[in-house]
């Protein structure tokens, strides 16, 4: 008997482990040619999962459930992005990449003057709207700032920086290093915006265990009140309980608490378990657990005699929240206030969990 309740615990446990996972697989080939291009990158981008294809072009990833943006590159090709889920069909992708063209970084220094001491000019700035200027992001350090290029435009007031290969990042503070594939990043001076996009890959730093034991307690310390960490909650139902308070924001500004986040008007289930959020317009959201940082404080000229960290989130349109906090469409949210003063120097991959006490 009790040999017989062993080995149902381990089928039980095998199956609860592989029911928390789903793998994708997939064949990488040149667009032009159908060839396969070996050695290409293959990574779920804001996580450190990924892998590279093989002699014949082929992947396969083992992903937790949940959802991930895969960006799929090559030296020399356009990127491919595709979203990918536990929820969706496992079915194997076929990806092919082309050549990139030539022209368009022409055009668009044509379109916008660069700025030949633009590292010396802008560099600190970028900086600052990049990384953030929190006591993580104070830290970081790009290893290559020679890859950034600086365009500025007089008649639109506005600054564009791109990179001509990935940036690379260390955070030492939370000991990760960063490749970032920089899309664009603009700072319109007239609205005092800054919006960047582009694809992170997160890889673990090696250390002493004194390093690891450190940067496990300032993950834990940026998780906790963060963006991912709100989405998690909300996808588990657990807003009151993890310190939370969700306001809606009227059309004057003033806000009033939402005694139930969860109302069926601006909060649905699909059928594959994931959470639409629905707001009109935005939201507050007010962290009870932890204080704003000093430099926060001071930047933005509030109290330093404040307690609770506010941000502001505001919707385009619907976004659907997935199991591992991973939340789509992102172009449909905005985060304002404390989540928007924290950058990259505060962000842990997708696949971060809190260790279980």
């Amino acid at each position: 008997m009790r040999i017989l309740l062993s080995t149902l615990f381990i089928t039980l446990l095998t199956t609860q482990c592989m029911a928390q996972n789903f793998s994708i697989a997939g064949r990488v080939t040149e667009r032009e040619t159908g060839q396969p291009l070996t050695a290409a990158s293959v990574v779920c981008t804001h996580t450190t999962l990924g892998t590279s294809t093989n002699s014949n072009g082929e992947f396969t990833l083992i992903l937790n459930n949940g959802g991930y943006d895969l960006a799929i590159s090559f030296n020399g090709y356009e990127t491919e992005t595709m979203r990918i889920s536990s929820n969706g069909e496992q079915t194997p992708l076929l990806v092919s990449l082309r050549k990139k063209q030539q022209n368009l970084e022409e055009i668009s220094v044509v379109v916008s003057n660069e700025v030949k001491d633009g590292l010396d000019k802008y560099g600190s700035f970028f900086r600052d709207q990049f990384l953030g200027m929190t006591d993580n992001s104070v830290s970081c350090h790009i290893e290559n700032p020679e890859t950034l290029r600086f365009f500025f435009n007089k008649k639109r007031n506005r600054l564009k920086v791109l990179a001509r290969d990935e940036i690379q990042i260390s955070n030492p503070a939370l000991g990760y290093h960063i490749r970032y594939q920089l899309d664009s990043f603009t700072h319109e001076y007239s609205t005092g915006n800054t919006q960047y996009t582009g694809f992170p890959f997160f890889e673990e730093m090696t250390g002493t265990r004194d390093d690891s034991a450190r940067w496990q307690q300032a993950r834990l310390k940026a998780y906790f009140g963060s963006l991912l960490h709100f989405m998690r909650c909300y996808y588990d139902s657990t807003l009151g309980s993890s310190g939370y308070r969700v306001e809606w924001v009227d059309d004057n500004g003033k806000a009033r608490v939402l005694k139930d986040p969860y109302d069926t008007a601006y909060c649905r289930s699909t059928d594959h378990r994931d959470i639409e959020l629905d707001f009109p317009g935005k939201v507050r959201v007010v962290y009870l657990e932890e204080k704003p940082e000093k430099a926060y404080l001071e930047f933005k000229k509030l109290s330093l005699n404040t307690t609770v960290q506010i941000s502001i989130l505001e919707f385009a349109d619907t976004i659907t929240i997935e199991e591992n906090g991973y939340f789509f469409e992102q172009r449909n949210l905005l985060s304002l206030g404390y989540w928007g003063w924290e950058k990259l120097g505060d962000f842990l991959p997708y696949n971060y969990d809190p260790p279980i006490e």
